[in-house]
């Protein structure tokens, strides 16, 4: 690789954004497929690429965003209702969160700053107050919508490989994101779109081992002020692990 090639590298990793606003422009069916063949060159355990896709464009795309948006609808009028609506809602069960792993979690304390400093960034960005919970539940609903993005995508990863194949469909997911931001697409990973598999399970054949582990937003990115956000990254020095002695010196 040329100095050229690498400072082309280093430039398209650092102008990929999370997206939160995109054109309903349609993607045309091969820049889609030039992407998850890029995306499939990934590098995986043992090669066994142990990760399923689904993607969602058109009428089924509508579909899942009516479903998921409904399904967030009534969770929220459960959760902001009285305790009655709770009971209903557990009774029910329509609208709990059915996903393959919980999204809804305390953050360790260590990564609190962190998170608390984006949220706030992005929240000012949008002119959304602390106590505004109508505003903020809204954002939160546009999870949903794939943020307006004409397709979507579900990342599925085998449980028979524990964690490691959670690691590799992480590896292939920020591959596939450098290809769509090189083919000039936008894209969002989204935690949030694992809350509830039962949709997704029911438009695609997925495999009972493979656990749907996240979804991805894709298409062109609006003007949208949104869009400009940049949280920033720690300085790789903030990252590295300090030795815990001097190579040489002698064992304590």
């Amino acid at each position: 690789m040329s100095a050229a090639d690498a400072a082309a590298l280093s430039a398209l990793i650092g102008s990929r954004r999370s997206v939160r606003d995109f054109l309903p422009r349609p993607i045309p069916q091969e820049v889609l497929d030039a992407v998850l063949e890029d995306a499939s060159w990934a590098p995986s355990w043992s090669n066994t690429q142990p990760y399923r896709i689904a993607v969602a464009s058109g009428a089924l795309r509508d579909q899942l965003a009516t479903e998921l948006c409904g399904l967030f609808d009534r969770g929220m009028a459960a959760q902001h209702g009285s305790a009655l609506a709770k009971l209903k809602l557990l009774l029910a069960r329509r609208g709990l969160p059915d996903g393959d792993f919980d999204t809804q979690f305390a953050y360790p304390d260590d990564l609190q700053p962190r998170r608390r400093e984006t949220g706030r960034g992005l929240y000012d960005l949008l002119g959304i107050g602390h106590h505004d919970r109508a505003a903020r539940d809204s954002q939160m609903r546009r999870n949903f919508e794939f943020f307006g993005a004409p397709t979507a995508l579900f990342l599925f990863a085998h449980s028979g490989l524990r964690e490691f194949s959670v690691l590799d469909t992480g590896i292939y997911l920020q591959t596939l994101m450098l290809s769509a931001q090189a083919h000039g697409l936008a894209t969002c990973a989204q935690g949030a779109l694992a809350t509830w598999g039962g949709p997704v399970r029911q438009a695609f054949d997925i495999p009972a081992p493979y656990r749907l582990i996240c979804g991805v937003s894709i298409g062109y990115a609006s003007a949208h002020a949104v869009n400009g956000f940049n949280p920033g990254r720690a300085a790789p020095s903030m990252l590295l692990a300090e030795p815990t002695q001097h190579v040489g010196s002698e064992p304590k």
